[in-house]
């Protein structure tokens, strides 16, 4: 039921979750952050299994943050997605697997580029320019694929989200509250203010 949406562009990377915690048709919280903070430049953002989700999610917080303190140096992106995909990898062979679908989202400052990667509960990971989980990608990922290109504005890539979450409102038989938004660019990790209710766009 949760919607997971993951935009980058020439300097930045969106990454926007659902508010609404649900379990079956019930909305158990409005103001639900989906999103873990992992580094200065790097975001992770979760669906799936209530328990499962948020378990997960703190686990690889805590090391990512342990190896930055241990070693002085952050994880890249690219090798936190690497960490992130072996953990699920490893579960996934146990007795104990998640079932817990991923965006992570970031900066490489090396390489001065925005970075996404889309995650699924059988530890499949794929570097991609935009993604989505849940029921966004069945409505949002062909809006994407229409409007959406490596050099986009930050502006324009608010545009492409607010086009997504219009569709979402418009079609979805379910109200997942508004979304939370934030941005990763080479300054770090920001929370946006974004209200979906406000200008609505209509993709042509």
């Amino acid at each position: 039921m949760e919607v997971l949406l993951g935009i980058t562009g020439k300097d930045f990377t969106i990454i926007a979750s659902s508010k609404a915690a649900m379990r079956g048709a019930s909305i158990l919280k409005t103001n639900d952050d989906k999103t873990r903070r992992l580094n200065k430049h790097t975001l992770m953002a979760f669906s799936g299994e209530a328990g499962d989700t948020v378990q997960f999610a703190e686990y690889v917080q805590a090391n990512t943050q342990l190896y930055s303190m241990r070693n002085d140096v952050d994880l890249s992106p690219d090798a936190t997605a690497s960490f992130v995909r072996t953990e699920l990898a490893k579960a996934l062979r146990s007795r104990k697997p998640y079932n817990v679908n991923l965006l992570l989202g970031g900066y490489d400052v090396i390489h001065d580029k925005p970075c996404l990667y889309w995650c699924d509960y059988l530890a499949s990971l794929a570097p991609l320019p935009y993604a989505a989980h849940g029921y966004a990608q069945y409505y949002c990922l062909s809006l994407l694929d229409k409007h959406h290109n490596p050099n986009i504005s930050f502006d324009e890539g608010m545009k492409i989200l607010r086009m997504c979450t219009d569709e979402l409102k418009r079609r979805l038989p379910i109200d997942f509250k508004g979304v939370h938004v934030k941005v990763i660019t080479k300054d770090g990790i920001r929370e946006q203010e974004y209200n979906a209710d406000e200008y609505p766009v209509y993709a042509p």
